[in-house]
C-alpha cells in the first residue's frame, strides 16, 4: 500500500484504546463533470476481517462530489467512534480534510482568494463526521492495481452505469 502521511485528528483523551480499528477505502466515479457519477467505500474491521461494501449513485454531479460522497457514505457506516485509516485516490478529498478545512472554516467557508468554498454542504458533513473519529488520511495512486480502490472504482463506475440504464428506461 502506497500512502503519503498518517496525518490525525486528534482523538479525545484515553478513548483511543477503546476505538475499533477500521479501514475505508473510497472512491467515486463520474462520466461528464458535470455528469452521472457513483460513489462506493469498503470499510474493512481489521480485528474481525469483516468488510462492507456499499455504492450509490446521482444523475447530475461531478468526480469531486462522488469522491467526497463516498467517504461521508463510509464514515456515516461507522457505528461508533472509531480510528479510521481513510484510503483514497483524489487529492482534494484528502487535502482538504488534512489542510484546507480548517482555513475555511476560519474564513466564514471562503477560499484563500475569498471565494465561497465549492461543495460546502458536503465538507460541513465530512467535518462534522470527521469529528467523532480518529481519521488518519492515506493517499493512493488510483487505477495502480491496490486491489480494495480498484473494486471500488469498479463499484462506483456499475452505480453509475445503472442509474443511467435506469433513466434511460424511463
Amino acid at each position: 500500500m502506497t500512502s503519503d502521511d498518517s496525518h490525525a485528528s486528534a482523538p479525545a483523551a484515553g478513548a483511543e484504546a477503546k476505538k475499533p480499528l477500521v479501514e475505508l477505502h473510497t472512491d467515486g466515479a463520474c462520466s461528464g463533470n458535470p455528469g452521472p457519477g457513483g460513489w462506493a467505500y469498503v470499510l474493512i474491521h481489521n480485528a474481525s476481517g469483516k468488510r462492507r461494501e456499499k455504492s450509490g449513485a446521482e444523475l447530475e454531479t461531478t468526480n469531486n462530489r462522488m469522491e467526497l460522497q463516498a467517504v461521508i457514505e463510509g464514515l456515516t457506516a461507522l457505528t461508533r467512534p472509531s480510528s479510521v485509516d481513510l484510503y483514497s485516490d483524489s487529492q482534494y478529498v484528502l487535502k482538504g480534510l488534512r489542510e484546507w478545512m480548517a482555513g475555511w472554516k476560519q474564513k466564514g467557508w471562503r477560499t484563500a482568494d475569498k471565494k465561497p468554498v465549492k461543495n460546502r454542504e458536503l465538507w460541513e458533513q465530512l467535518d462534522e463526521l470527521k469529528s467523532n473519529h480518529e481519521v488518519r488520511f492515506h493517499w493512493i495512486k488510483g487505477h495502480n492495481e491496490h486491489p480494495e480502490n480498484e473494486l471500488c472504482d469498479q463499484m462506483a463506475v456499475a452505480a453509475r452505469e445503472a442509474i443511467v440504464a435506469e433513466h434511460r428506461r424511463w
